[in-house]
């Protein structure tokens, strides 16, 4: 695996923390409130000097003297710590210049915003910067209102025709969507998350010292030349700079879902059926505007989202063979769940779906698609691709749908399952396969996952 010793890290905690005053009183900056037994520096100190990076910049300002004589030069924490003063503000991206004559070696930037708590395995999100070779990489992932977060498109490589199609890992940035903008359009919960890794190439393109905006004025020029990439996690990455969410981190915190949710350490996922299950079963669904959820849905899916399990939908479209619709217009439909569970506070992890259908010699067909698979349910393809790509253990995870089918997927996974009483079910055309449980609905089931009582 890479090693991270030619990183340096910079951390970001000159603000003033005017949304926490309730919490500081004004009294200590920010960035120097505990989270349990550390100050939020502490922890994200430790979660990048665990895999290797012991060469720390902390840009300080409001009460910034209290940050350096709390930490020090670092050596009480094993690590190596300078400090750049903001004298006046320089906005998010304007103290980067006086990086310039503290890179030494480092061959890269890893910065982070100081009220950004996470414990992700930095070291693939270092393996994919260096692999894609770009000029910065953004680390970004779905939460629970990107109808007011700052969202990044990603053009990704097209999918292999005999596999399943699986949600963008991440790829070249396309496109930055500020939170400020007019959404009236299909748009993937892919939120801006506060880490990024910088070549020194962007550094020494600053010239002067002066306020600039991180992303507007120095990275977002990279996206035409196609030098701007995009990592896509499932990991603990949450902005805890307001009073409500730095009370949620510090209760995440104390109930293992940090350390549970890195990649690291073997995952555990509720994988739903999509239609019928989350979404009213409206038989074969080739249009966005033939989706709408099932009453409940964007609670079982919250309610995932705030446990230790991954929420995944697994989902036969075979539509793409029956040529219905492209392979594009199912990740509209997609979209459109998505959009809908973020306008309820909820979102997925992932999304894999099946295109093919082996049965052949229907008018309009799409040949390419009418194949044999692994990935169509019964079969396990899509749990199976999902396990490999997020280290998922299998025998601890469950799949919830409403079908003959998605039983006999998750036996054949080796996963627990519910069945519900909606979609295909409660049209008369689901038996029973010995599942774990039966539910009402997916609220009940996720319910019953949760409580333990599956």
């Amino acid at each position: 695996m890479i090693g991270l010793h030619d990183y340096l890290a910079v951390l970001q905690a000159g603000g003033k923390g005017t949304r926490m005053k309730d919490l500081t009183k004004d009294l200590i900056p920010k960035p120097l409130l505990q989270l349990g037994e550390k100050s939020m520096l502490e922890w994200q100190i430790e979660n990048l000097h665990k895999y290797g990076i012991a060469d720390f910049v902390i840009i300080t300002g409001h009460l910034g003297e209290q940050i350096e004589e709390t930490l020090g030069n670092g050596e009480s924490l094993g690590v190596r710590i300078r400090y750049i003063r903001e004298t006046k503000p320089l906005g998010s991206g304007g103290a980067l210049f006086y990086l310039k004559e503290m890179l030494g070696d480092a061959r890269h930037v890893l910065l982070t915003l100081g009220d950004v708590m996470f414990d992700i395995d930095v070291r693939r999100f270092a393996a994919f910067h260096e692999k894609c070779g770009g000029v910065a990489t953004l680390l970004v992932h779905p939460n629970g209102h990107p109808h007011d977060s700052d969202l990044v498109e990603i053009c990704s490589e097209a999918a292999e025709i005999t596999g399943p199609v699986l949600e963008s890992q991440g790829g070249r940035v396309t496109r930055f969507d500020s939170k400020t903008n007019v959404r009236d359009y299909l748009y993937d919960n892919c939120v801006n998350a506060g880490l990024y890794i910088l070549e020194p190439e962007i550094i020494e393109t600053l010239s002067e010292v002066r306020p600039l905006d991180l992303e507007r004025e120095i990275l977002l020029p990279y996206i035409s030349a196609g030098r701007l990439f995009a990592y896509r996690t499932t990991e603990y990455v949450k902005d805890a700079g307001t009073p409500e969410r730095f009370r949620r981190a510090e209760a995440e915190l104390r109930a293992g879902t940090w350390t549970k949710r890195n990649l690291g350490n073997p995952q555990r996922a509720i994988f739903f059926d999509r239609d019928g299950t989350l979404n009213i079963y409206r038989g074969l669904i080739d249009r966005p505007e033939m989706l709408d959820l099932l009453p409940g849905a964007a609670e079982a899916v919250a309610k995932v989202n705030a446990s230790e399990y991954l929420g995944m939908v697994v989902s036969n479209q075979p539509v793409v063979a029956r040529g219905m619709c492209s392979v594009e217009d199912v990740q509209a439909i997609n979209r459109k769940l998505g959009v809908l569970l973020g306008k309820e506070g909820a979102y997925l992890d992932d999304i894999a779906f099946c295109p093919h259908h082996p049965d052949k010699g229907y008018a309009g067909e799409n040949p390419l698609y009418k194949i044999d698979c692994s990935c169509r349910k019964p079969g396990a393809g899509m749990l199976e691709a999902l396990a490999e790509r997020w280290n998922i253990d299998l025998s601890a995870s469950w799949l919830i749908g409403d079908s003959i089918r998605d039983i006999e997927c998750g036996n054949r996974a080796g996963v627990k399952t519910i069945l519900v009483r909606t979609g295909e079910y409660e049209a008369g055309k689901a038996a029973v396969p010995s599942p774990k449980a039966v539910a009402d609905d997916v609220l009940s089931a996720v319910k019953m996952i949760l409580e333990d009582k599956a």
